[in-house]
């Protein structure tokens, strides 16, 4: 009886799954667990010495590189350990097809993986290139989009790779694609008129990474421009993402490109003021603009202005028409500020005062007839009456 009971599970054993020895099976899978002990004992080893040798160098390049091919690196572990076990194992013809298309798109996957994690860190090698276009945020522009560019190329070439080893026919996909292209573009004609905006964006330079700009929707600091939208980041903190298109076919002013900051002001004077008070007045305002240094008055690049203008209803109005030099809004309102107390102690300085909105009443006749007699407190003088 026992001998009987055992020669089941003998024969249990070589049978097995699927037609496999499990003692085949069971090697296989020590052997797996194996690989997966030496990828710990390897990481712990001898990539912590790389990480060392990487902190003694002057460049930060290779550690980044390291970090970035440190996760793939540990998948290939887990691969070849796959790999190795399938060595052990005898498989139906189909078992073994399978396993070697996994296996092979396993090495896909680990080497486009490792691809698409150092392209963050190689893209500094691009820095000089980037440095001929434009201003330091457009590098930053630049760079990011080819970044994205290149990580959708490593992408989609994996993907390629990998429905390859499973016998997709790449060459036939790509060309049906001209009849699910028609119909993918019918559906996403928004998705493509939105990158193509971005593009006449990025290549225009219309605005950059940091610019301010204002448009009829939104106003704030650019923080990110994409192939779709872009986000803008308004004064509230508030953050805005807009479509490209619409940032493209709408008026848009971009005040980052200042080369000046405008102080444009009607100062009124009182009527009462004289010639002489309204020409010192509008000298003293010129030559401290002139002098100050906060202001450019270089007739070639801006131009100033500080006349009579006009004869208001309630004052004489001076134009006051300048640029300061600096293009900074705390700079500027502080420019502003010296100028505004400096026009002050002007105009206290020569006995005239600023004009406000005033309003004078004549009465000709009284329609109640004659008003009652009225005396001032601690007066004298007999009451009198208005006539």
């Amino acid at each position: 009886m026992i001998e009987g009971f055992w020669q089941e599970v003998q024969t249990v054993w070589d049978e097995g799954i699927f037609g496999t020895n499990l003692g085949d099976i069971f090697l296989a899978v020590g052997i797996f667990l194996l690989f997966l002990f030496a990828r710990k004992l390897f990481f712990h080893t001898a990539v912590k010495s790389l990480k060392l040798i990487a902190r003694k160098t002057t460049t930060d390049l290779d550690d980044q590189v390291l970090a970035a091919i440190e996760k793939p690196l540990e998948f290939a572990f887990v691969v070849v350990g796959l790999y190795v076990a399938g060595q052990f194992l005898v498989l139906s013809d189909t078992l073994a097809h399978i396993l070697a298309q996994l296996v092979r798109s396993m090495i896909a996957i680990t080497i486009f993986w490792a691809l698409f994690r150092v392209i963050d860190p190689l893209s500094s090698l691009f820095d000089r290139a980037i440095g001929l276009f434009g201003s330091e945020s457009m590098h930053e522009t630049i760079k990011g989009f080819f970044v994205k560019v290149t990580k959708a190329i490593v992408v989609c070439l994996g993907i390629a790779a990998v429905f390859q080893e499973w016998g997709f026919n790449i060459a036939a996909v790509l060309g049906s694609l001209g009849l699910v292209g028609m119909a993918v573009a019918l559906g996403a004609q928004d998705f493509i008129k939105n990158m193509f905006a971005g593009l006449t964006i990025f290549l225009d330079r219309v605005f950059e990474k940091g610019n301010w700009i204002k448009t009829p929707d939104v106003e704030g600091t650019v923080e990110e421009i994409g192939f779709r939208a872009t986000k803008v980041r308004q004064f509230d903190k508030a953050l805005v993402t807009l479509p490209n298109s619409k940032l493209a076919n709408e008026a848009l002013i971009n005040y980052s490109r200042m080369t000046n900051r405008r102080i444009h002001w009607m100062i009124g004077i009182e009527y009462r003021s004289t010639k002489e008070q309204i020409l010192n007045i509008i000298q003293a305002i010129s030559r401290y603009i002139h002098e100050c240094g906060d202001f450019e008055t270089d007739p070639t690049l801006t131009k100033t202005f500080i006349f009579l203008d006009s004869f208001g209803s309630s004052s004489i109005d001076i134009k006051l028409y300048c640029f300061t030099k600096t293009t900074v809004w705390g700079e500027w309102l502080e420019a502003k500020e010296r100028l505004a107390y400096k026009i002050k102690e002007i105009v206290e300085g020569q006995n005239a005062s600023f004009a406000f909105p005033s309003t004078s009443l004549y009465v000709e006749t009284l329609p109640f007839g004659t008003p009652e007699p009225f005396s001032l407190p601690n007066s004298s003088t007999p009451p009198t009456s208005a006539q």
